[in-house]
């Protein structure tokens, strides 16, 4: 039986609810009377997202993370949250009290409400974070102009290095390993840049599945051509790729979990959103431009395909 990926799934699904509108997006929308409702729901499954030495704390917050990003791209701050956990049977009231920690500090840091959730019993962890809140517009995956300029929030490539570091042992210098490290452990999603930046931006999107599919689908969503360029690689990479024979662009446009945000904007809006970006200490970098036509390429006309993370099932 051939195996599916997550896009297929998803398709699937929505076929069976007759959902012939669908269009992929970072969150879902639903109306409250002249407002959006805006929802997003995220799952952390411990075999599959949480690398080894890694705390608790750490894993409550990467698990509502996930969903903060997603919020952040869109231009809205969530209200409130709810999260279901599954917890091994023999898990203990101290791992529970720090699990419970990483929630409340993490709810905190980014400014909404744990309404409450639901709690059950499995072999491994597993947090389902549910954020909602309210916006009068959303930024789209769809929307990128001829003409306007692509930027990120911040460079790439970090994640998929500290990964490598992490589960592989390869080796980095300590400036380099801190700072990939640091990525992997505890992610900063991009929220008051996205709030504050949103009405200046024609398209966005949250990158945690990877640089790669994120411009893909804001191409296909906006029906134009992205061209790069500048590939966004962390400072370091190319180094940390070439000393243990790793494909630099691989871990910089595939590598996913930067949880950065992926735009395009007009070139009229682009002095405002660098003030925005110096205000919230946000390393906004431009990485190319948009065209009329379809595909995203290098300067070089390198054609980059959506190689980013996706479940294989």
């Amino acid at each position: 039986m051939a195996r599916l990926d997550e896009r297929q799934i998803i398709e699937l699904f929505q076929r069976s609810f007759a959902n012939k509108k669908f269009v992929s997006e970072d969150v879902e929308t639903f109306r409250v009377g002249k407002n959006f409702g805006v929802i997003k729901t995220d799952t952390l499954v411990a075999s599959t997202d949480v690398p080894p030495k890694m705390k608790l704390q750490d894993v409550a917050r990467k698990s509502v993370v996930a969903s903060v990003s997603d919020f952040a791209a869109k231009g809205v701050r969530p209200l409130y949250g709810i999260i279901s956990i599954s917890l091994p049977q023999k898990i203990s009231k101290s791992k529970i009290a720090q699990l419970a920690k990483g929630f409340r500090d993490t709810s905190k840091e980014f400014g909404f409400k744990i309404l409450g959730g639901d709690t059950n019993q499995a072999k491994e962890i597993v947090i389902s974070v549910t954020l909602v809140g309210l916006a009068s517009k959303i930024t789209h995956r769809g929307g990128a102009r001829a003409g306007d300029i692509i930027v990120v929030s911040g460079p790439f490539g970090y994640s998929a290095a500290g990964l490598e570091i992490v589960l592989n042992g390869k080796n980095a210098v300590p400036k380099f390993r801190k700072l990939a490290k640091d990525a992997v452990f505890q992610p900063t999603p991009r929220l008051d840049f996205g709030i504050k930046s949103s009405r200046l931006l024609s398209s966005a999107m949250d990158s945690s599945d990877g640089l790669s599919t994120c411009l893909v689908n804001m191409a296909e969503q906006s029906k134009k051509k992205f061209v790069l360029s500048r590939v966004p690689g962390a400072n370091g990479l190319e180094e940390f790729a070439s000393s243990n024979h790793l494909d630099f662009l691989d871990l910089a446009f595939n590598g996913g979990e930067e949880y950065e945000i992926v735009a395009t904007v007009s070139p009229r809006n682009l002095g405002k959103l660098k003030k925005i970006a110096r205000d919230t200490k946000t390393n906004l970098i431009e990485i190319g431009h948009v065209q009329k036509g379809s595909g995203v390429f290098l300067k070089n006309n390198t054609r980059i395909e959506n190689a980013g993370w996706s479940h294989k099932f």
